[in-house]
């Protein structure tokens, strides 16, 4: 039986690849790009870094994903996108796994921060928390909330930490 692993590395954006990243999208998807509502919500706005995932193979950039903070009707968002990868490298799951990262990023968050699961589900891109739950817990086995349960410390799970003399 022959498993074939990933040859490519994800992980957080460096701000000395933006550049590269900006070509990607412009060879994923064109000039007409710019006409798309998602570009002018991102119009004068930096994509959080903490969120912001390459997919790198050799030295070679393969993909991208960037979460973008907007305001909508008054209300502070997070935007999802562009999730590029390179045409000749679709189908070797590369944007999976930039997702996945996303998925990380919240079970990190799960670990140390009290807010409500529809909050983190929406800081990491993911506005609608049914479909986060889905595919947290096709990634994890369990639903954010039974994650939290497992791994999070009891002042997070919103219990008092008893304190020891």
């Amino acid at each position: 039986m022959n498993v074939m692993t990933p040859s490519w590395q994800i992980r957080l954006e460096a701000p000395a690849e933006a550049a590269r990243v900006e070509a990607l999208n412009a060879e994923s998807f064109g000039p007409g790009r710019f006409a798309k509502s998602a570009y002018r919500l991102r119009e004068g706005v930096e994509p959080i870094a903490s969120l912001s995932f390459v997919a790198v193979e050799n030295g070679i950039l393969r993909g991208s994903v960037r979460f973008w903070p907007i305001t909508v009707g008054g209300h502070q968002e997070l935007l999802l996108g562009p999730l590029a990868v390179q045409g000749d490298q679709r189908g070797r799951g590369i944007g999976i796994g930039l997702m996945q990262a996303g998925i990380e990023a919240a079970k990190a968050m799960l670990e140390r921060d009290a807010r409500p699961i529809q909050a983190i589900s929406s800081e990491i891109g993911y506005d609608d928390v049914s479909f986060f739950r889905t595919l947290f817990k096709r990634d994890t086995g369990m639903t954010p909330v039974e994650y939290r349960r497992l791994f999070a410390p009891l002042s997070v799970r919103g219990h008092a930490v008893p304190k020891l003399n």
